[in-house]
């Protein structure tokens, strides 16, 4: 499975695929290496449990609403964690590795375009590789 999903094989003109959410939903394999827009507050994406079959892949989300007024929520399998560390504004914001526990966008600080990007690095563990806005895990 490839890391990402071209709609182009032009390597002058690569585009990846894009999706949009409007609704809570779960990413389906087949949309692993997509860029997921999501531009309605409150919704919850939930992520595919890592197998040896995605294993290395990425996943990348862009806030898409209105800036203060979108909030973002990652939701991984109950069995896999996400990890990692994003800076902001000189200070460190740690994932909390938790098996099943959520990545947010914060809605409050919410920027039209922030994102997140994650990659899948053992069966249990996504990691953040790349990540931009304020972010912080489920309580």
């Amino acid at each position: 499975m490839g890391t990402f999903n071209y709609t182009s094989n032009d390597v002058e003109y690569n585009q990846v695929s894009q999706v949009y959410y409007t609704a809570t939903g779960d990413i389906s394999e087949g949309d692993i290496g997509s860029d997921h827009n999501v531009g309605t507050d409150g919704l919850t994406i939930g992520i595919p449990k890592i197998t040896t079959g995605n294993l290395g892949c990425t996943i990348f989300f862009r806030n898409s609403g209105a800036a203060g007024n979108n909030k973002v929520v990652i939701s991984p399998d109950d069995s896999n964690k996400i990890v990692g560390a994003v800076t902001l504004a000189g200070s460190v914001v740690v994932a909390g590795g938790v098996l099943g526990k959520d990545w947010e966008n914060t809605k409050a600080t919410s920027i039209q375009g922030d994102w997140c990007a994650l990659r899948a690095v053992s069966l249990t563990e996504w990691y953040i590789i790349g990540c931009q806005g304020i972010w912080a895990s489920e309580g």
